[in-house]
């Protein structure tokens, strides 16, 4: 019997899929479109009535005018800038002659940033270029000032970097190093063969880099919030200011929206660049490979050298943090000390104890979410499927500070209240950061033949034990990614949760960033290395654990 469409799609789902299916809408119905449609409600309706008078008042002001051009060139500066640096390490990584050694070294560089906590190379930035900055002094440049539109481009692009680094590497990995060789023996030098070749390919990876950096820039609270200062003024940081400062829900409200709807636009079109155009690179019967190839002696000699400088600089900034936090008071005293870890295991140890607990119920639960939906999506023909999928991403698509105030208006008057709560914080890092599990669940299912589920179910077994059996086995890779990346954003998150987080519930970004603004570096970087440390252990337990779990994994990732 066949289960399967020729799409590999099971065409009859049982009566417990259903339901599933159902209480899956149910949740994303109450903790993605409910606070949704409460933000746009308070934003576009008066007394009942539809009306713009907010946003006229808002956007009246010139402040707020200029915060939102401030945004978008901010985002195209991170955007440019991230993606040349990106393309830059993807390309000495996948097509330059280097030893492994150097290599490893590289990636484990493009690494640290995903681990951190979103502020850290803002932190580092101000303990050396700040006031009292460690460089300031030795270079005798008293008046430098690194907060503003520079300081902030900077801190960002060091962020978001290595998202462009990953998208690239795909691409250029995937481009034929034949093609390379047919322009070479045409006549082209190789620098001319990347010109002509290599670089036009990379185009769509280009675009698609741009776009996903952009779109995080747009996204960013925390940097901007740290380096930007009144002179530079960014939406996020208006939205907060206009709720915590002046206590103006509706009008912060009103800031984010104007975050929406950029936001949604860039996803859309990321979203159609890569479904819709594509170059294609290999063709006809498949053939053997030759080597990937440089782009010459002098352009490879000047991508390593800007690699090596960027690397050093990013080492130099860890190591502030590391070495900042061992100092007493950085820049006044610096005398070497363990008080700020003593202080972060005694005042700070609620933060510590609430973040890791917060993490782990939301690792657990958006895990599972992730590979559901990601199953569901791909495997059964259900009403809604392609409906669903965007409602499961719209929480991650949007920017946090949308994402954050609309869970602070839904939630905390109305049928349901939950500010407060370690639910509501739950619940906004499940349904917003569940996103990539769904991604990697789909991407590895549309891998695996549908044959080894249909046999399972020839034999006898139901379509909830297939896929707990079957299923679930073979895509372990892609829950690993899920659940590494939801463990690593529930402990690192700012922009939304800042929103939502009280006295019974505090995080660890949040003392982080309480830290910075009383002027205590010193203690924010101690908070910053154990958090980078925590999530450093998880992700490597989360890995044995599954490695333990499916001994034949390692087989599995060839898939």
């Amino acid at each position: 019997m066949r289960y399967f469409s020729k799409k590999g799609i099971i065409q009859k789902p049982d009566a417990a899929l259903v339901v599933l299916w159902l209480g899956i809408w149910i949740f994303l119905g109450l903790f993605v479109l409910y606070p949704l449609a409460r933000l746009i409600y308070l934003v576009f309706f008066a007394d009942g009535k539809l009306s713009l008078a907010i946003l006229s008042k808002v956007f009246g002001s010139w402040y707020n005018k200029k915060a939102f051009v401030n945004s978008m060139v901010l985002a195209s500066a991170v955007g440019f800038g991230g993606t040349a640096l990106g393309f830059l390490f993807a390309f000495s990584v996948t097509r330059i002659e280097l030893p492994k050694i150097v290599k490893w070294f590289l990636r484990a560089i493009i690494v640290l940033p995903f681990v951190s906590p979103p502020f850290t190379s803002s932190i580092a930035l101000t303990m050396v270029l700040g006031p009292n900055g460690l460089l300031l002094k030795l270079l005798h440049m008293p008046d430098f000032n690194i907060y503003g539109f520079l300081g902030t481009w900077i801190a960002e692009t060091l962020t978001y970097f290595p998202v462009a680094f990953l998208t690239l590497t795909a691409v250029l990995e995937a481009i034929d190093p034949n093609l390379e060789d047919a322009a070479m023996s045409m006549g082209s030098t190789p620098w001319q063969a990347f010109c002509t070749v290599t670089l036009p390919l990379s185009i769509p990876g280009l675009a698609n880099s741009f776009l996903l950096l952009f779109g995080s820039s747009l996204a960013d609270f925390a940097t901007p919030l740290v380096m930007a200062g009144h002179t530079f003024p960014v939406l996020t940081t208006q939205a907060y200011m206009q709720i915590t400062g002046m206590y103006d829900m509706q009008g912060g409200a009103a800031i984010s929206f104007a975050l929406l709807v950029p936001a949604l636009i860039v996803y859309l079109l990321q979203h159609y660049w890569v479904e819709s155009r594509y170059y294609v690179t290999v063709s006809g019967k498949a053939g053997a490979r030759s080597k990937p190839k440089g782009a010459g002696t002098f352009a490879e000699v000047v991508m390593l050298a800007v690699i090596s400088l960027i690397s050093l600089f990013i080492i130099f900034l860890y190591s502030i943090i590391f070495l900042g936090s061992l100092i007493k008071v950085w820049g006044v005293d610096n005398s070497l000390t363990l008080e700020n870890y003593v202080y972060v295991f005694t005042v700070g140890r609620k933060a510590v104890k609430d973040t890791v607990t917060i993490a782990l119920i939301s690792t657990v639960m958006g895990g599972a979410v992730g590979v559901v939906i990601g199953y569901l999506v791909n495997r059964h023909e259900l009403p809604g499927r392609k409906a669903l999928e965007f409602v499961s991403l719209l929480n991650y698509v949007l920017p946090g500070t949308v994402v954050g105030i609309a869970y602070a208006i839904a939630f905390s008057s109305g049928p349901i209240v939950l500010t407060g709560t370690m639910a509501i914080i739950v619940a906004l890092c499940v349904s917003r950061y569940d996103a990539t599990g769904i991604r990697a669940t789909t991407a590895t299912l549309k891998q695996i033949d549908t044959s080894l589920e249909e046999a399972s179910l020839n034999l006898g077994a139901s379509k909830l034990t297939t896929f707990r059996k079957v299923t679930v086995p073979l895509i372990a890779p892609a829950i690993i990614t899920g659940t590494q990346y939801l463990f690593v954003v529930s402990m690192t998150a700012i922009s939304a949760t800042i929103f939502l987080v009280s006295v019974r519930w505090s995080l660890l970004t949040v003392r982080i960033l309480e830290c910075i603004t009383e002027l205590l570096f010193a203690q924010a970087a101690a908070f910053s290395v154990v958090l980078i440390l925590i999530v450093a252990m998880a992700m490597w337990v989360i890995r044995l654990l599954f490695e333990a779990l499916y001994p034949n994994l390692k087989w599995q990732r060839g898939i």
